[in-house]
């Protein structure tokens, strides 16, 4: 009686959205590592040894990586907005998986095309294609709020922010480890082809595999619809509470969070955009081990976050558990524009241990205003904007790093704190509207959120 208790007991596991969530991230930590190295190899061999010094060279390579990742990103961050919306709709008409196994493609797909290029010798333009037909699949635009949607629909109002960042814990677990081993695995090689074969051939397993989760093991949890949920955001039954007015401070609350997710989720993506090529150049003139590490570092933040998240909560609110991990990667990453030496990189990434906290926490509160059948488009509308809001700070943080590269490259990361300190201004505007909610009107809220849940 116990192997078949055991055996359903870790049937009931995989079907969960966290072991799928570990798969991918596993594979996309090594695709990263992959990639970034590939892309400073060919730089390097494109580079003219008649430019001048190697100073001059080794800037020519850096200006030539981050033209690269600006199209490259610019292609993945616009490509998914017609798809990633279509899945959404999909997912919320009842095909819920749709907006996870459709991208998972686009994920299998982008790292054969990475290992085509290495085995091949193939142009790194290629991955331009690549970029394309993951943007058309959805990418991470649909793949991210599909796997939120689901952690939503198995969580209650109360302990949703707490499942949220759950998933974000596995995602960053799963990042660290696939971090610290891809610096060691890319080095790994046979005499035919090369550097990046076996990491690749991994990353392509692990994908493959993710997809395969998606497909067959993943529960999908069905949610009824209501009948008043297409006339109004968040049902009200109080009569103490007028749905009008009621309505309006919602409308004002989603528009505050949209504001705040958008100018902090720029400050974190311009970033994390140039520190992965910052790290090659020097002083620190970082190696794939290296770099696999100070990825690792960045997904201890996910590690971090959660237990702050766990710890904080019993006593503030959600709205101050935002703005600590706002200001936290405030700190971190304007201690990195004085970074020259290694040690000093994992200070500054210390100083943000707390900084992951705040985009579970806004999806989160955002969810709590609409109705269960409209979280996937919810949450892929946010997603959809923060995609908007990259191709004005990808191109614009790419130009003033290549401007500034020869006098102050870390000026970079001071612009990226002073975004992340604005990001907390309508961060405080909601946390104040939430406490000046009266306590009837709190109080039917939750009872009706409470009575939906049960009914479904």
């Amino acid at each position: 009686m116990v192997t078949p208790n055991c055996g359903q007991s870790v049937l009931a596991v995989f079907r969960h959205v966290e072991p799928l969530v570990v798969l991918e991230q596993l594979g996309t930590s090594l695709f990263n590592t992959a990639l970034l190295m590939v892309v400073k190899a060919r730089c390097a061999n494109t580079t003219d040894p008649a430019t001048g010094t190697p100073a001059s060279r080794e800037e020519n390579q850096q200006r030539a990586m981050a033209d690269f990742y600006m199209a490259y990103n610019l292609i993945v961050q616009l490509m998914p907005i017609v798809s990633a919306l279509l899945l959404a709709r999909a997912g919320d008409r009842g095909w819920r998986r749709a907006p996870i196994v459709v991208p998972l493609c686009g994920y299998l797909l982008s790292s054969v095309s990475l290992l085509l290029v290495v085995i091949l010798r193939l142009p790194i333009q290629v991955m331009f294609g690549a970029a394309v037909v993951f943007g058309v699949s959805g990418g991470f635009c649909a793949y991210w709020p599909g796997v939120m949607t689901m952690a939503s629909l198995s969580s209650t109002t109360e302990t949703r922010s707490q499942v949220m960042m759950r998933v974000e814990l596995m995602y960053g677990a799963a990042g660290l480890l696939g971090s610290v081993l891809s610096g060691h695995v890319f080095l790994l090689y046979s005499s035919r082809v090369g550097h990046g074969t076996v990491l690749l051939s991994v990353c392509t397993i692990l994908h493959f595999l993710s997809l395969v989760h998606a497909t067959f093991l993943l529960q999908v949890q069905q949610v009824a619809n209501q009948p008043d949920e297409s006339s109004q955001l968040l049902p009200l039954s109080s009569s103490r509470v007028p749905e009008e007015t009621s309505l309006t401070k919602t409308k004002v609350n989603v528009v505050l969070l949209f504001a705040a997710a958008v100018i902090y989720a720029s400050s974190v993506g311009g970033a994390v955009e140039i520190l992965g090529i910052f790290v090659i150049k020097e002083p620190l003139h970082w190696n794939a081990a290296q770099v696999g590490y100070g990825n690792a570092a960045g997904f201890v933040i996910f590690l971090t976050s959660y237990l702050g998240a766990v710890i904080f909560r019993r006593c503030m609110t959600d709205a101050a558990l935002i703005l600590i991990g706002m200001l936290s990667f405030a700190c971190g990453i304007y201690f990195t524009s004085f970074v020259t030496v290694t040690y000093m990189f994992y200070i500054a990434r210390s100083l943000s241990l707390f900084g992951l906290i705040p985009m579970p926490t806004m999806r989160s509160l955002l969810s709590q205003q609409f109705p269960a059948s409209s979280w996937g488009i919810t949450l892929t509308t946010l997603q959809l904007a923060l995609r908007l809001a990259a191709l004005a700070y990808i191109p614009a943080f790419t130009r003033l790093y290549q401007r500034t590269l020869d006098w102050y490259p870390g000026f970079i990361f001071m612009l990226s704190s002073i975004l992340a300190v604005l990001a907390m201004i309508p961060i405080s505007a909601v946390g104040c509207r939430l406490s000046q909610q009266g306590p009837s009107e709190e109080t039917a809220v939750s009872t009706e959120k409470r009575q939906v849940e049960k009914e479904n």
